[in-house]
């Protein structure tokens, strides 16, 4: 079994070396490459003012925060529900080293995330991926053609979902969601028809020569990261 948590936070600041801090963390579970449905959300009081600019992106107001848990209030939980997953973030130096100060405030410290759980970090995919090119989670979803419309301001939760998705189909996703769809049409005992097709009947299409080095560039990066390959 393969458990990912795909994970997100908002913060008040950019820099927990200035006295910034975790005010919401959102995660979604994926088993073998599934939505389990299984999420950890909590907003939580940082115990001081949000930054505008922080304020700009989320929405999140100290009005708000104010009748919030204090972050160390649901660390063990939080650490718990990560224990031994693998870690899906975009920018994860930026959530891990909030994730990590928060924990060193604690009395006692807590792990070190990287402890508990290892670490992929999307934007680094991304960006071997695709060089050159912008590789935020907007540009992402434009890119792959996946519906954010209802990302009118940063949250969590909502970016995780997002991010759950881009990563699926920046690892292959898509062919797993059809297979996904085939097997669950099987157990619930409709048929799946297939139609049968002439193949000398078929067009062949001959893809230009920077769509075969692309590809070749991808598959070479697919074997780097799993350390081997089938091909």
């Amino acid at each position: 079994m393969t458990r990912q948590i795909v994970l997100d936070t908002e913060t008040t600041g950019l820099e927990p070396s200035q006295g910034h801090r975790i005010i919401e963390v959102g995660c979604v579970e994926l088993v073998n490459r599934r939505l389990t449905g299984n999420t950890w959300h909590h907003y939580f009081n940082p115990e001081r003012e949000i930054d505008a600019g922080a304020y700009a992106v989320h929405g999140l107001s100290n009005e708000f925060l104010a009748d919030k848990p204090l972050f160390g209030d649901l660390a063990d939980e939080f650490l718990d529900y990560i224990r031994g997953a693998e870690l899906i973030i975009h920018n994860a130096p930026f959530d891990v080293g909030f994730l990590n100060h928060e924990l060193s405030l604690l009395d006692p410290p807590r792990p070190r995330v990287e402890e508990v759980a290892s670490v992929l970090d999307t934007l680094l995919m991304a960006r071997q991926k695709h060089p050159g090119q912008k590789n935020t989670l907007d540009a992402l979803c434009k890119r792959y053609e996946i519906d954010n419309s209802a990302r009118t301001l940063h949250g969590a939760l909502l970016d995780s979902e997002i991010l759950a998705e881009v990563y699926l189909m920046m690892t292959g996703g898509q062919t797993r969601l059809m297979l996904d769809a085939e097997e669950e049409a099987q157990q619930g005992g409709a048929e799946v028809r297939r139609a049968r097709v002439d193949a000398e009947s078929l067009p062949l299409w001959q893809p230009p020569e920077e769509a075969l080095e692309a590809h070749r560039e991808y598959l070479a990066y697919l074997e780097e990261k799993a350390g081997k390959a089938a091909w």
